[in-house]
């Protein structure tokens, strides 16, 4: 069940290495369960609990140390030897005596890592302040460093297998937002569409499954449409409704988002208007990205280009993205947006998206993709438009029902 050779899994722990190098750390604790995958390959539904990989700047395999019952997740899915699997028993677990970081802290001081400097990622959902404080109570003799987003940053560029599996997420992600095109219509429930996404989700295609996304639909109408983030409701759509939805397909907790924007009959001027002015500045900006580009020169294309329009957006256009969990698909480090320096690479996976949202409506619009030795590689072929549903979508290789 391992996704990747341990050659590619070696590597991305000597690249680690370096990074702590670098930030005087001699032991890493990882606690972000998309980490924890990148390294070892553990893949399970157990973040709801303390688990954690630890680095050792001079071991050569991470040691995973988790819930007792979930070691053979990690024998079963990671490239770790069975002796650098460590559990944990069950009373730690929702303890209010005991503490899963105690036994962590026992685990270090027993292989003599316990008065060295321990970089710990402390801006992270998994993380929590008790976790700090265990540690820093059993482990008096070290040095604590915050590494967040070391790995995530060791992450950004992808290998070419990694490439593959967005580009099959990308297939899924089609296929997600067909399905929900295709539902959407006056008298549906809103609920109903979201059931659809999700057998596109997980069903995928006949040649390879989908993953659970790490969000799930976001899928606002009406006045709505002006937050993003909202997600259904069991009420029925109405005649004259604009949808948004903001999906992504996973494949090997890889994803691919993308966004559109739906009209359910003929659309309303102001809606129609800011289609086009948000296209545009996409296909503007899409059109410049390359190699050598920083992030904040991506972003002032399509500032500049919807500013002629007499719009302004002030939140970021688009960050990176690849490999996660709940609750998000991006990787938290480099934006597209002004003040970011970080200099794009090929390889490198963002996600496109930016939409424009007022108090009562909004229009979203989004792609991701991947920078190449010349230029960028859009990974989804879904029509780039305003669709207005009148009746049902055919498909969308065909481009009917816009």
């Amino acid at each position: 069940m391992v996704t990747f050779s341990s050659e590619e899994f070696k590597q991305r722990v000597e690249n680690t290495k370096k990074r702590m190098d670098t930030a005087g750390i001699d032991v890493l604790l990882i606690t972000d369960p998309a980490n924890m995958n990148y390294l070892s390959g553990y893949d399970g539904w157990s973040f709801y609990v303390h688990q954690m990989l630890v680095v050792i700047s001079d071991e050569d395999q991470p040691i995973w140390i988790g819930r007792e019952m979930d070691a053979n997740v990690a024998k079963m899915t990671s490239w770790l030897f069975h002796d650098n699997i460590i559990p944990y028993p069950d009373d730690f677990v929702h303890s209010s005596m005991k503490h899963p970081m105690d036994f962590v802290a026992n685990i270090l001081k027993e292989i003599g890592q316990s008065n060295r400097t321990i970089g710990v990622e402390m801006d992270q959902y998994y993380f929590t302040a008790k976790c700090y404080e265990r540690l820093l109570h059993g482990l008096p003799n070290a040095t604590f460093k915050d590494a967040t987003n070391l790995v995530n940053w060791v992450r950004i560029i992808k290998s070419d297998t990694e490439i593959e599996y967005m580009k099959r997420a990308s297939i899924i992600v089609q296929k997600a937002m067909e399905a929900g095109i295709d539902e959407i219509a006056a008298g549906v429930r809103e609920c109903d569409v979201a059931a659809k996404i999700y057998e596109a989700q997980i069903s995928g295609t006949k040649e390879y499954g989908g993953d659970y996304p790490a969000i799930v639909p976001l899928m606002p109408s009406g006045d709505k449409t002006g937050a993003p983030h909202m997600t259904w409701s069991e009420c029925p759509y109405k005649d004259g409704t604009t949808v948004t939805l903001e999906l992504a397909g996973c494949y090997q907790r890889y994803h691919s988002p993308m966004a559109r924007t739906i009209s359910i009959g003929k659309p309303d001027e102001k809606v129609s208007d800011l289609a086009k002015v948000v296209i545009e500045g996409m296909n503007a900006t899409l059109d410049v990205i390359k190699p050598g580009m920083t992030c904040e020169e991506v972003e002032s294309v399509w500032r500049k280009t919807i500013e002629k329009r007499g719009y302004k957006k002030d939140s970021r256009i688009g960050y990176s993205v690849g490999l996660n969990y709940p609750p998000d698909w991006g990787e938290h480090t480099a934006s597209l947006r002004q003040g970011d320096k970080t200099v794009l690479q090929p390889n490198m996976t963002f996600h496109l998206i930016p939409g424009i949202w007022f108090e009562d409506f909004g229009v979203e619009l989004s792609e991701s993709f991947r920078v190449t030795e010349k230029g960028c590689e859009v990974f989804g072929q879904f029509p780039r438009q305003l669709f207005i549903k009148d009746g049902r979508l055919t498909s969308w290789k065909d481009d009917k029902g816009a």
